[in-house]
């Protein structure tokens, strides 16, 4: 059963000295929700000459070294990228981090993949708002919040689970339910999830879609709108009303279409989903992913560019750009 705000206690995480290593959006939406929660102590830590410092001078908090912060915090909440966590911690906060403090993640992948391995006498802890960094303060400040899940990994102070559950709620998850989960679960879900539905699968279809309606003649504007542009008000329908729901409010048309071609697309779809799932649960796509980052990300800029080369995009920079004009 999820847990709500009356479940939940802020005080273990109110009366701990919180470092967040990180100011991008899970970083800086994180630190302003604690805030706001009444956690008062509350260190933004960023390597020499990040370009985040001056936002979070800004914002209010106090900055400091990764060194400094494996110091002197109660909790390391490790909101860097995934695959600089290694790194991270190996030459920047191990040396310097010390047994009875709370090692926290907002992604399983570093603990399940076997990135990070803390020493003994360390809390280690999943916290993890599901959604992009920025909804969290988003939600947050509309009164709301997104779902939450934690995780123990390790609890050598016996408060471990009590740690992260007083984060997630200081963070709204608590307005919208918490609930317990596994570092290898969360891992797996987070990425499949991305991989083969809501990035990768999303922008596949898209990206087809987009280029055999030109074929089959229709205009790259007409295309656009149809493949990509209104994947919003269809999300927006299932976030609402789920699948079923969506489809009762779209035409009978779409509907009965999208159920003759549903079936046939997921048996074509399923083996390179399952070629995935086993790349994933296997590690090897974790290790790809670590060495394409010690390379410099060579692999995803060269795919990033690529990507942004596409006609499609072409064409949705022209149709946005009427639209900005239109509202001007």
């Amino acid at each position: 059963m999820p847990l709500y705000d009356a479940d939940l206690d802020l005080s273990p995480i109110t009366s701990r000295t919180v470092a967040l290593i990180g100011y991008g959006n899970h970083g800086r939406s994180h630190a302003l929700n604690l805030r706001d929660s009444g956690v008062a102590d509350v260190l933004v830590a960023l390597r020499h000459g990040s370009a985040s410092r001056a936002k979070a001078e800004a914002d209010g908090f106090a900055v400091v070294s990764l060194e400094d912060a494996a110091r002197r915090a109660d909790v390391l909440s490790i909101l860097a990228a995934d695959e600089a966590h290694k790194e991270i911690w190996e030459t920047r906060l191990a040396p310097h981090a010390r047994a009875g403090q709370c090692l926290m993640f907002c992604h399983g992948f570093s603990i399940d993949y076997g990135l990070i391995n803390p020493p003994d006498g360390f809390d280690v802890v999943l916290a993890a708002a599901k959604g992009p960094g920025g909804a969290v303060r988003s939600a947050f400040e509309k009164g709301g919040g997104l779902v939450g899940f934690y995780a123990v990994h390790r609890d050598a102070s016996g408060a471990a689970g009590d740690i992260a559950k007083a984060y997630l709620k200081a963070l709204g998850c608590g307005r919208a339910g918490v609930h317990e989960t596994t570092f290898k679960e969360e891992a797996l879900a987070d990425i499949l999830g991305e991989q083969v539905v809501l990035v990768g699968g999303m922008s596949a279809l898209a990206r087809e879609g987009f280029e055999q309606l030109i074929a089959a003649g229709i205009s790259p504007q007409m295309a656009y709108i149809d493949t990509v542009h209104e994947l919003k008000y269809i999300a927006d329908l299932i976030h609402e009303r789920g699948i079923h729901g969506m489809y009762a409010a779209i035409s009978d048309t779409a509907e009965f279409g999208a159920h003759e071609v549903e079936a046939p697309i997921r048996e074509a779809v399923r083996p390179v989903f399952e070629a995935v799932v086993a790349d994933v649960t296997s590690g090897d796509f974790a290790r790809r992913w670590v060495a394409d980052y010690e390379n410099g990300r060579a692999r995803l800029h060269e795919r990033r560019k690529a990507a942004g080369e596409h006609p499609l995009e072409t064409a949705g920079q022209m149709m946005r750009g009427a639209a900005r004009r239109r509202a001007e």
